[in-house]
């Protein structure tokens, strides 16, 4: 017998495991100071990211440039 046939006569091998629970999507309900807070958050992230963007430009600059030191 093949897994197909033992399935559909209702045997199941000992191996047999069942479905993961999948986990369910719960919408958060956040106050409107949280979600600025969190807002204020992403935007200072932004701007480090962009300071550090722009602190290794200037260097690919210099590099490129051979001021670089060595």
């Amino acid at each position: 017998m093949d897994m197909q046939e033992i399935f559909e006569n209702g045997c199941f091998s000992p191996a047999w495991l069942e479905v993961e629970e999948k986990e369910i999507y719960v919408p958060q309900k956040k106050d409107l100071t949280v979600l600025l807070a969190e807002l204020e958050e992403i935007k200072n992230s932004i701007d480090d990211i962009k300071a550090k963007q722009w602190h290794l430009a200037k260097l690919m600059q210099f590099h490129q440039k051979g001021l670089a030191n060595e």
